[in-house]
């Protein structure tokens, strides 16, 4: 497998990547996965936009998008990839030991994988550790991800494939990958945490939302209890890889419907259909 590394093809098994860089040491990077589908990256302006969203959140620069388009067309060439993931890091770059940066450009790292198959349906925890809503990443797509590998231990650990946090006040927030979004039993409305719980405002979100009033769907964004979820007549997860994936049991306790009506009408089908307008 070749990966792309500030402007060159490497081996993905050989060192291209200081020891020192900043991102390997304290997380301090930003990063963007994309759905590839016949070869072509999905959502790619979105994507971009969130990236620079992110990069300017820490302070980092943001690479030409020129650039990195053409380092995402090598490395899905050069790996001979159709349907695939594909992920855009830019770290801090090398740097002295410790939380300040160095004077050095940052590092940007471009690399795809073929895509596992997804379940048609997601066994999901609540995780006992809060997201912080009110915290400096809040928001931002970096690489800081030991809450989500701690976390999603967790969610293994007892049977689920997911966490889902709530945030320090206690209401639905977001999966370590993943947007959540429920029907309140009883009621045909759906409802997803805003960006103000301190989740990140996924691109598959927002296409979901944009489709719900399309379809005539009443969507709200709005915060609800962690406990809402196990109580919803239906819910599901959003993500670029997952597209919209119906969540089947919270906590072991298992959901009357996986998918629900309001699920199967947001399903790949529908999404699929507005892919040609969406990019």
């Amino acid at each position: 497998m070749k990966v792309w590394v500030d402007g060159t093809l490497h081996d993905a098994r050989a060192g291209a990547v200081s020891p020192l860089d900043h991102g390997l040491l304290t997380g301090d990077g930003v990063f963007e996965t994309l759905r590839v589908y016949a070869g072509m990256p999905f959502a790619w302006r979105r994507h971009l936009e969130r990236l620079g969203q992110s990069a300017r959140g820490l302070g980092l620069a943001v690479p030409p998008a020129a650039l990195l388009r053409s380092a995402a067309s090598e490395v899905l060439t050069v790996n001979g990839l159709l349907e695939a993931r594909l992920r855009i890091t830019v770290t801090g770059g090398p740097s002295p030991l410790g939380s300040a940066r160095g004077g050095t450009p940052p590092t940007i790292i471009v690399a795809a994988s073929p895509l596992a198959p997804v379940e048609p349906s997601i066994a999901v925890a609540t995780s006992p550790w809060p997201r912080n809503e009110r915290g400096a990443l809040a928001g931002l797509k970096t690489i800081s991800y030991g809450e989500n590998v701690a976390a999603l231990a967790y969610a293994h650990e007892r049977g689920a494939d997911e966490a889902i946090f709530p945030n320090t006040l206690g209401n639905l927030c977001e999966g370590t990958g993943t947007n959540v979004f429920l029907v309140a039993e009883g009621t045909d409305t759906l409802v997803t945490p805003p960006p103000s719980a301190g989740c990140l405002a996924g691109v598959t979100r927002a296409l979901v939302i944009e489709l719900c009033s399309e379809l005539g769907i009443r969507c709200d964004e709005a915060d609800v209890p962690l406990g809402a979820l196990a109580d919803a007549g239906e819910a599901f997860l959003t993500s670029t890889t997952r597209e919209v994936q119906p969540v089947s049991s919270v906590d072991g306790r298992p959901l009357a419907l996986a998918p629900g009506p309001v699920t199967a009408r947001l399903s790949d089908a529908e999404l699929s259909a507005l892919r040609g307008a969406k990019i």
